[in-house]
């Protein structure tokens, strides 16, 4: 079935993007490389992401783009997993969340993708990488493999920067979606007109900001996600000496003040976030020297968050950082989801790329459950 560019928006033909935690069809997902960002020619990364993707492949099918060159590569690595599907596809770099396809389905079970305008979190004021032709396709080539309808965007968003409860509520924070690297002829009404016409969703909870030193301008998928309808898992730090605590109770005392679209309190549940970490001398000499915004260099410190999971068909795939937290926050997911099992996969490699397995994800649902 071959996919159509759609001239209308998703809110006037009757769709809107689902809740993470529905059924999915299946996961994509994109085989890192870049030798610039993933230190040691990308090796430590591509065996996290095979354990990332066989812990996701438990719960559901994963599909993973993969370019030519490491086709043979990938399939090797990836051999032994039959619920991991290759297909070959350019990109720039690995993060599906951002520059893949955003769903959206209707009442009948439809489903059609939101293919956004990609710039590389920032274009030339301040993206990571230049350039980034070949990241604004993905969306479309993931939507032309499964035969799905296309509406392209007119406006700059990732994926990491929007979380919805599939009930008419999205957060995001300011500090990415307002940023004028992104979109500065655009005033925030109309960038939650362009959310609501694009996502379906009826109100926009604003937090100021994000997790600390996140290059991608402090996405939401960092810092706060929706684990129900009306209740946030937020980042939490309880010392006040850490940047972090201010950005987090700047987030806590917003959403204590607010309502969602069904006119509900938000229930706030706090997750410690880990260490804080920073990038040893060896690692930062692993990456591949490059004009970057964000070099790596040793003592950087590392945006890390247990808030970059991936809920799965009765799945909840976490980062681990052989940190003392790690424990403690996969206690506090599981006893908030007991429906889901929950599984930590050894997320620092990922990190040290500058996400985690929310931002290497991104979910298809399923043409029935919408």
């Amino acid at each position: 079935m071959a996919s159509k560019t759609l001239p209308s928006t998703p809110f006037k033909d009757g769709f809107a993007m689902p809740a993470e935690w529905q059924p999915h069809k299946q996961t994509w997902m994109i085989w890192p490389e870049r030798p610039d960002n993933w230190r040691l020619g990308a090796k430590p990364a591509q065996r996290a992401f095979c354990d990332i993707a066989a812990a996701i492949a438990e719960f559901e099918p994963v599909t993973v783009a993969v370019s030519a060159a490491q086709y043979e590569n990938a399939s090797a690595h990836l051999a032994e997993h039959p619920a991991i599907r290759l297909v070959e596809m350019s990109n720039d770099d690995a993060w599906m969340r951002d520059t893949g396809p955003t769903f959206v389905c209707n009442s009948t079970g439809e489903i059609r993708g939101v293919d956004w305008q990609f710039n590389a979190w920032g274009g030339l004021n301040g993206g990571l990488y230049f350039p980034w032709d070949k990241d604004d396709q993905v969306a479309r080539k993931v939507l032309q493999i499964e035969g799905i309808d296309r509406y392209r965007a007119d406006f700059v968003l990732e994926g990491g920067a929007i979380h919805v409860d599939g009930e008419g509520t999205l957060l995001t924070t300011e500090y990415c979606l307002l940023n004028p690297n992104r979109n500065p002829h655009l005033t925030r009404e109309q960038i939650e007109e362009r959310l609501q016409q694009y996502l379906g969703i009826e109100k926009v909870l604003w937090l100021p900001r994000g997790i600390v030193e996140d290059e991608t301008d402090e996405h939401i998928d960092n810092v706060a996600c929706f684990i129900a309808p009306s209740e946030v898992l937020l980042a939490w730090t309880d010392d006040q000496n850490d940047p972090q605590y201010a950005h987090s109770k700047a987030a806590l005392d917003y959403l204590n003040q607010q309502t969602d679209a069904q006119g509900r309190s938000i229930k706030v549940h706090k997750l410690p976030v880990p260490g804080p970490l920073y990038m040893t001398a060896e690692e930062a000499a692993g990456v591949d020297p490059i004009d970057a915004t964000q070099p790596r260099r040793e003592g950087n410190r590392l945006a890390g968050s247990y808030i970059n999971f991936l809920f799965c068909n009765g799945g909840i795939v976490m980062p681990s950082f052989d940190d003392p937290m790690d424990s403690v926050a996969k206690e506090i997911i599981q006893s908030l989801c007991p429906n889901h099992r929950v599984i930590q996969v050894p997320g620092r490699e990922i990190l040290l790329g500058g996400g985690n397995i929310h931002c290497f994800t991104q979910q298809q649902p399923v043409t029935t459950d919408c």
